[in-house]
């Protein structure tokens, strides 16, 4: 038996990207490296979509919004909270996951999580390094093959099983 699974062949995928602006020290690390990755991996330019929205809180209406259009194979959600002295960042945290997954669920379309979660600014930094150290980079990477994976199942789908119903 053969399993299911995605590669990283992006040539034919179009992509969604909401980025917060909240934290751009970060932020705009992990979207130059998601980008980076999804062009390396044979995404055109032109297949590619960046959103900015104010702050972690805002990724998943945008992220949902861009799902449910069908213009994208995947939306992938960059951001950076970083905890401070009050419980605002588990707040904030808890509610932008649970809103991605959402996204991701209503739509059929994966909603991929790039967001930092992290104590420090230097937590965040050491996350949004290098493409090799790279968090929007690894989320590139995981959209592409969710991608890639959701159209092979979408084939297997169409495919007769053989199995007569009734």
């Amino acid at each position: 038996m053969k399993p299911t699974e995605g590669n990283l062949n992006a040539r034919e995928l179009r992509f969604g990207i909401v980025v917060s602006k909240f934290n751009e020290f970060v932020t705009s690390r992990l979207e130059a490296a998601a980008l980076e990755t999804l062009k390396k991996q044979g995404a055109p330019e032109t297949h590619l979509h960046v959103v900015r929205v104010p702050g972690a809180f805002e990724i998943p209406l945008v992220a949902k919004q861009l799902a449910q259009s069908k213009q994208f194979d995947a939306v992938i959600c960059l951001g950076a909270v970083i905890r401070g002295e009050t419980p605002h960042f588990d707040f904030i945290s808890a509610e932008m996951s649970r809103g991605i997954a959402q996204a991701s669920l209503d739509t059929g379309i994966p909603v991929i999580f790039g967001v930092l979660t992290t104590n420090t600014a230097e937590e965040a930094l050491a996350r949004a390094g290098t493409t090799e150290i790279n968090r929007g980079a690894e989320a590139a990477c995981t959209a592409i093959e969710m991608a890639t994976l959701m159209k092979e199942l979408h084939e297997i789908d169409r495919k007769p099983t053989g199995f007569r119903h009734g």
